[in-house]
């Protein structure tokens, strides 16, 4: 589950890009250990321990920490940032677009963890899925086929947070541990029988 805390959940953004949940886990745990997981702490925190926390999520360190100084500046310099992203959607998306390396799966996954907003964030994992399931068309444009999987899996799912949490939540794991990008293990799948992809796969040529 991703962290509730608006500033918590960015940092835990910023750290899961180009890494593994068990590699971005760690990192955040070791910010924790050294009580940088608000904006002040972690703008006093000393440059040889942030380093090496924010180390243990993989490469890409000097990315990341400028990202870090980015964020920790626009929560400093604006003290209503959490309660203005918990507010009206509107202006919650619009402050979600300062905030360096969110996107837009990542400002939706803000919306629904921090703010109980039922919008179902589709990244790479969740779009991948979606369209293997037939609720989206696979496009070459990433932001259409997103947005076709958003809207088709919306669709069967009640008006709930929790359901749409869930739902997010299994289907990144399933696309991490099942439904992988080169070699889907579709003869194990617990969906196969509602996967349109996966039969065809299964029967082979």
């Amino acid at each position: 589950m991703p962290p509730r805390d608006p500033f918590t959940l960015f940092v835990w953004e910023v750290l899961a890009v180009r890494s593994t949940p068990r590699k971005s886990e760690a990192a955040l745990g070791a910010l924790r250990r050294i009580r940088a997981l608000t904006p002040d702490a972690m703008w006093r925190a000393p440059q040889a321990k942030l380093d090496a926390a924010v180390a243990i999520a993989g490469p890409y360190l000097e990315q990341r920490l400028r990202a870090l100084r980015t964020g920790v500046d626009l929560f400093r310099r604006s003290p209503t940032l959490p309660a203005v992203i918990r507010g009206p959607l509107p202006a919650a998306r619009r402050a979600l677009k300062r905030l360096p390396q969110l996107g837009e799966a990542g400002a939706d996954r803000m919306l629904l963890f921090a703010t109980d907003y039922p919008v179902l964030p589709v990244d790479a994992l969740v779009n991948r899925v979606g369209c293997r399931l037939g609720y989206g068309e696979a496009s070459e444009e990433f932001r259409k086929s997103a947005r076709s999987v958003q809207d088709g899996l919306t669709r069967e799912l009640p008006p709930s947070v929790e359901a749409v949490r869930r739902t997010f939540l299994y289907l990144s794991h399933h696309a991490a541990a099942t439904c992988t990008e080169d070699d889907p293990h579709c003869n194990v799948c617990p969906l196969l029988s509602e996967c349109p992809e996966g039969k065809k796969r299964v029967a082979g040529p």
